[in-house]
């Protein structure tokens, strides 16, 4: 494993609606991207992760897919995303595509002919159940999206199953034909030189065979949690034979030299690790969201760092996330200053880090005035905060109407702050965010011992974390003060330079508010 690009490299995730438009309609395309890859590629990032684009009526934003082997034309053509592959490998990029086994569009053909009748024989490829005696649903089970997870199909009499939308119906993975479908529709983009897939809510696709009920969760939150936390999803999620379809992507991936596959998982530690699979057959890389969900200091974070590097299977390679499509920006949680800390953080320690477009100019989330709200999430469960439009606003490229981003009326609001959260005004600026970003992506890449070595936590105070990365020999210390006041050193001060400060200076002794640095042990 020693060398392999999706260990040693960084990931950068671009939501595509939201990137680049390069046709003038308001929102992202390929062309868009394939445009910007030259940034990239100067940012120093290896490779770039691609939300959805496969066609779909966007009920859920491209979550929704109604051919798993072609493109939506609101995004271009697979000539254009062979394009794309080909730019990318020739400027050392790598690119992921997203993979979306959970459930289809109820636009896709196989659903339509599901649907069709009980006797179809497409009907077995998604889940359908007959109603309880009361006749309403089959059990408890709910939807991510708010209320039941079965809608009433009147023309067959049965309940299909999605955990998502309605018009998000679950595919049955139990069946030997879609499994095979879906296997085959990996290889078709594999074929084409996609480098790996990140595989959205993998835990889900196996459900409870029995389909009993999920038993109420004793921590929910009337008005407050999304509806979908009411009851555990200990018989819709992570189920133990949800490994062997994991393992069994793994073995189509690995048809293909030097490909990866990332698995998305909101699991407890002790959960996400068993994703490696048996002898790490599994996933290469388990997402690692706890970063998200921790609280933002020194000994929570120390604990983590510690907490996962001991739970690791042996030969498991660590990755760590800040952000993505998902969940609020990391400028927004714990401020623009701590957002400096973050960036040094996520790009010294051991394992695959994961950027979020944007992150690198200092992104905030941008509110979104309810009429303006695209989000269905949001619409189902409306004014709880529980949106996701705020952080997946257009990318600002340029101080001016549109960021640069589009010459139309982007599909969400740019928000107020472009004059100076953009990339040409920062590219300027020493001390900007962006200047930040593309020094530690620099000193990564060059640095053995923070690409691929070793870490040890050495000491998390009340404000100060500090940790080691060494591989043979060469040592490096990392210090990061998460908190806004001067906070002295928990170790004494190591003797060799400062190679990197979040301040953009090389003081040494007690560490100014909001300040991380980087040394060179001697």
């Amino acid at each position: 494993m020693d060398g392999s690009w999706w260990r040693d490299g960084v990931v950068y995730q671009v939501y595509p609606r939201s990137f680049a438009d390069a046709n003038g309609d308001g929102i992202g395309d390929l062309e868009g991207i394939r445009g910007k890859l030259p940034y990239l590629a100067e940012l120093g990032v290896d490779a770039l992760w691609i939300s959805p684009i496969y066609p779909s009526p966007m009920a859920d934003f491209g979550y929704d897919v109604s051919d798993y082997r072609g493109i939506d034309p609101l995004f271009g053509d697979i000539g254009t995303l062979d394009a794309l592959i080909a730019d990318a490998h020739a400027l050392g990029l790598k690119v992921i595509l997203d993979f979306v086994p959970n459930h289809s569009s109820d636009e896709h053909p196989w659903f339509r002919e599901s649907r069709r009748s009980r006797d179809s024989a497409y009907r077995d490829w998604y889940i359908w159940r007959d109603p309880a005696p009361d006749g309403g649903p089959p059990n408890n089970w709910l939807s991510n999206f708010g209320g039941s997870a079965w809608t009433f199909d009147a023309a067959t009499g049965q309940y299909y199953l999605h955990l998502f939308l309605d018009k998000q119906p679950d595919l049955n993975w139990r069946h030997p034909p879609l499994r095979e479908a879906m296997y085959e529709s990996m290889r078709f983009w594999l074929r084409r030189g996609v480098d790996g897939f990140r595989v959205d809510v993998i835990y889900h696709v196996m459900k409870d065979a029995a389909f009993r009920d999920n038993p109420p969760n004793p921590d929910f939150r009337q008005g407050i949690d999304a509806d979908a936390h009411r009851f555990l999803p200990v018989h819709t999620a992570d189920l133990p034979e949800t490994q062997g379809v994991v393992a069994a992507m793994r073995d189509v991936v690995d048809e293909f030299p030097g490909r990866v596959l990332i698995g998305e998982l909101y699991l407890p530690l002790d959960r996400l690790v068993v994703y490696y699979g048996e002898n790490l057959s599994g996933a290469h890389l388990p997402f690692n969201f706890l970063l998200i969900g921790t609280p933002w200091d020194a000994r929570s974070i120390g604990d983590l760092i510690k907490r996962y590097e001991a739970a690791l299977p042996p030969g498991g390679w660590p990755n760590w996330v800040l952000g993505n499509h998902d969940k609020p920006r990391i400028a927004s949680r714990v401020g623009a200053a701590q957002a400096r800390v973050a960036a040094m953080l996520l790009l010294t320690l051991r394992g695959t880090p994961t950027m979020y477009y944007g992150d690198e100019i200092g992104m905030r989330d941008v509110p979104i005035p309810f009429d303006e709200v695209r989000d269905p999430f949001e619409l189902n469960e409306p004014h709880k905060g529980l949106g996701r439009d705020p952080q997946r606003t257009p990318m600002r490229w340029f101080p001016r109407s549109g960021a640069g981003f589009t010459r139309s009326t982007p599909w969400l609001r740019i928000g107020d702050d472009v004059d100076t959260c953009n990339v040409a005004t920062q590219a300027d600026d020493p001390r900007s965010m962006l200047s930040l970003y593309k020094a530690l992506l620099r000193l990564r890449r060059d640095t053995p011992a923070l690409h691929g070595g070793d870490v040890t936590v050495l000491a998390a105070s009340d404000a100060v974390l500090a940790y080691e990365r060494r591989s043979a020999g060469d040592r490096r210390i990392v210090v990061l003060n998460l908190t806004d006041a001067p906070a002295a050193l928990p170790l004494p001060e190591p003797t060799g330079v400062v190679l990197l400060s979040t301040h953009g200076d090389e003081v040494r002794g007690e560490l100014r508010p909001n300040e991380a640095r980087i040394y060179r042990a001697s």
